[in-house]
């Protein structure tokens, strides 16, 4: 074992040696430098302009004009293959922005979506780069029909789409191609008070049945980053963003029928069906001061989500599965707490009532605060200590330098009862070279648990059995090499027994663990294959008494085409140990993805192999069995209009050869784990929406051989967990723009859980899906008041 991880991370160096040389000497036109790109000039416009003055050719204002559109991807500074011109200029209150894109009659893919949705249409974007700091950059998003998007783009984090400010757009697909028109007030953008405004900007195009990604000025992906690639743009003279304060009342009526299975400590309350009415309002604000620090304050805060999980698998899972954060107070800005850690996941915040936080930028300084309070660890307390709320605290304070590089703090807090928990940490993030990012952490936590209240720490040593405390360290390095051919990381990452995190999301602690990867990629010239090339990766770790936990290594080769196509090929040969158990594994995957037409995309992936089962049936050890998953996801848009979406996921273990405890034999199933979503979609316009969602889940489980309530979360004394799921979930949308929507639903659950009306009254699960034990009807109203 221990020779074949030495053998593969040197097959791994290698990889990186030859592959950096030949990247080395291959020739290439020198990657472009921000600090030779020519200064461009905006003019300033007294009649704006207008997406009819570009159809009917009416005289115009001046207007910088850009025409040099270079390939990102699949060429490397070549010319695009469709011409592109895009006008810009401003006036007292908006910045304008219009695209006039050619392309061959009827090629051109756009459809009618809701506001984000339109990542199967071509399109063009532009990233403002307000501050010119290299750091992060707004990036507004146009379909050929007009569906927005936005995102805030941050170095290191990528694009955070839970962004969202208003601003115009309209957009016409012509017989040669399409125009688009952007108007985006500067009281949406945060920069400067200087008179004079010098931003960094790149103008975007991407035309998908080519896989091609076109960007002015030069983009190459030779460079680590993004934005310090932008062309600096000024002549943008006495403009502020000015004043900025909004108010979102809202309110909410909603009618639930479920069946309630009490947990403890209240578990002497027999199960039974429950009506309840609910009817709530609240109020968002926001205010900007300084034009750089958002301060946001909620008051009975709107934190009910619309829009379900998507779905994973749950079953047979060792460690926790992480859920995204749908709620819109969460989602905002989130980027300002992140850290290479995930010290603040905030659906570790269930159920709050009130909250405030400060987001912005001062000079060189991003801040970001957060104080909120969580009523979920009380409830099923009437009295006693243990009757109250958590409040939770966050704080992040960045001092950005270079481009790419920052020094970076954290802390948060969360007290309950008599019980709490601090998190403290220091990051870095640093740009060595053009093509080598290193990111570093450190992080210390204090924990005072009383276990009366419910654990919450993975780990917990105290020679007290109702109180006690505990503090732990975390630590994270990783070096990224990126290059257009060669891609290289490599991170270490360190988590003691006694560490724990609230209000953060870290699954598994006592462990040192090693993380690499890297992958070469030849790029042909005017090809339909855009690159191919192999890719390899390791991990090995420990626990802190050197013990050997897991190792994993694997080889794949991929190849993209045209088409937003790729089929890859992996095998994966891996150990772990579980419950003191060595278990030795394999795998072999396939996976393909493209999206040949305009009104069909496809993924799916094959994967078999071998893996545990880690819930066994009682009287029985874990034990390896025969793995099968299949993902598939499929998209048709018969119409402009019209979407459908499926989602097929499965799951089994199956006893293997050579497993030979009796009365079991090879090739029986241990569980089959099925997870079916449809979704469809009805775009009316592109404010008004209908959606229908049908989602189906079960477990089939041989339960000799499987503890399946222990696995679906049902522990002693606990509630009875379905393992079959049938849910509709029908949605009617009307989104006029970010903050201003009406929204109504419809969901009825259906599962195999029967109420016996005995005494006292007790729930089985058996059957199929068809007791309907939940259902839901709600109106959501919300109107944005902008000053």
């Amino acid at each position: 074992m221990g020779p074949l991880i030495r053998n593969f991370v040197l097959g791994i160096l290698l990889v990186v040696t030859v592959a950096a040389r030949v990247s080395a000497q291959a020739p290439a036109a020198p990657p472009p430098d921000a600090a030779k790109i020519p200064l461009s000039k905006i003019p300033r416009v007294h009649r704006a302009p207008k997406l009819d003055d570009f159809l009917e050719n009416h005289p115009r204002e001046a207007e910088l004009t850009v025409t040099d559109f270079r390939q990102n991807s699949p060429g490397d500074g070549t010319p695009a293959t469709e011409s592109s011109t895009a006008y810009l200029s401003y006036d007292d209150k908006n910045l304008y922005a219009v695209f006039v894109c050619h392309d061959e009659a009827g090629a051109v893919r756009a459809h009618l979506s809701k506001r984000e949705a339109s990542d199967q249409d071509d399109g063009v974007g532009i990233l403002l780069d307000t501050y010119r700091d290299f750091h992060r950059a707004y990036y507004f998003f146009s379909n050929p029909l007009g569906v927005q998007t936005d995102a805030i783009y941050t170095e290191g984090q990528g694009y955070d789409y839970s962004f969202d400010t208003l601003w115009a757009n309209a957009g016409r697909v012509l017989n040669d191609g399409y125009i688009v028109f952007f108007s985006i007030p500067f009281k949406s953008l945060r920069f400067s008070h200087a008179p004079e405004q010098t931003w960094g900007v790149a103008l975007y195009r991407v035309i998908l049945r080519k896989s091609e990604y076109d960007y002015w000025p030069y983009v190459t992906q030779r460079v680590a980053g993004l934005t310090q690639q932008f062309a600096p743009v000024n002549g943008l003279e006495n403009v502020s963003p000015g004043r900025n304060i909004q108010f979102i009342p809202y309110g909410l009526l909603a009618s639930d029928h479920f069946l309630n299975q009490p947990n403890p400590p209240n578990a002497a309350t027999p199960p039974a069906f429950v009506n309840q009415f609910e009817h709530r309002a609240g109020l968002d604000a926001k205010f900007v001061a300084k034009d750089s620090l958002t301060f946001d304050v909620t008051l009975n805060p709107d934190f009910s989500q619309v829009e379900s999980d998507d779905p994973q698998v749950t079953v047979n899972q060792r460690f926790a599965v992480f859920f995204p954060e749908k709620r819109p107070f969460f989602i905002e800005n989130a980027g300002f707490f992140m850290t290479p850690i995930n010290l603040f996941f905030s659906r570790q915040i269930a159920d709050p009532q009130f909250g405030s936080r400060m987001t912005g930028k001062l000079g060189n300084w991003t801040l970001g605060a957060l104080v909120i309070d969580d009523r979920q660890p009380g409830m099923g307390y009437s009295s006693g200590p243990y009757n109250t709320r958590a409040a939770d605290a966050v704080l992040r304070v960045t001092r950005e330098f270079g481009k790419q590089s920052y020094i970076g703090g954290f802390f948060s807090s969360r007290d309950f009862a008599d019980t709490s928990n601090r998190v403290a940490s220091l990051d870095a993030r640093l740009k060595v070279a053009k093509n080598w990012v290193v990111d570093v952490q450190a992080v210390h936590s204090w924990t005072r648990q009383d276990l009366n209240a419910g654990l919450n720490c993975l780990s917990f040593a105290s020679s007290n059995p109702a109180i006690g405390s505990q503090q732990g360290n975390a630590f994270w390095a990783d070096a990224t090499y990126s290059g257009r051919h060669f891609t290289f990381t490599t991170n270490y990452n360190d988590f003691s027994p006694n560490f724990c995190t609230d209000l953060g999301f870290v699954n598994r602690i006592d462990i040192r663990q090693n993380n690499a990867f890297g992958g070469y990629f030849w790029r042909p010239n005017k090809n339909k294959v855009v690159d191919f090339g192999p890719i390899l990766s390791e991990t090995v770790d420990w626990n802190h008494a050197n013990v050997l936990q897991d190792w994993q290594a694997a080889l794949g080769f991929q190849v993209d085409l045209t088409k937003q196509t790729t089929i890859s090929f992996n095998r994966g040969e891996a150990y772990e140990l579980f419950d003191n158990i060595g278990f030795r594994k394999h795998s072999t995957s396939v996976l393909a993805t493209a999206q040949p037409y305009n009104w069909i995309t496809f993924s799916a992936r094959y994967t078999q192999g071998i893996g545990e089962n880690f819930f066994p049936a009682a009287g029985l050890l874990p034990f390896l069995a025969n793995s099968r998953r299949v993902n598939f996801a499929l998209t048709l848009r018969p119409s402009s209009r019209f979407r459908f979406d499926e989602t097929l996921i499965y799951y089994r273990l199956g006893t293997r050869d050579g497993w030979n405890t009796p009365p079991f034999s090879p090739g029986q199933s241990v569980f089959n784990n099925y997870l079916n979503r449809l979704k469809l979609n009805y775009q009316f316009t592109k404010e008004l929406s209908l959606r229908l969602i049908l989602d189906y889940n079960a477990t089939l489980a041989n339960t000799s051989l499987l503890d399946l309530q222990t696995n679906l979360g049902s522990f002693d004394g606990g509630p009875i967990a379905p393992t079959k799921q049938f849910t509709t979930d029908l949605l009617f949308t009307y989104l006029l723009h970010p903050g201003t929507a009406v929204y109504v639903g419809y969901n009825n659950g259906y599962n195999d859980l029967l109420l016996h009306s005995g005494t006292p009254p007790f729930v089985t699960a058996l059957g199929a899906p068809n007791n309907s034990n939940s259902r839901l009807f709600f109106v959501k109203l919300s109107y944005l008041l902008r000053y």
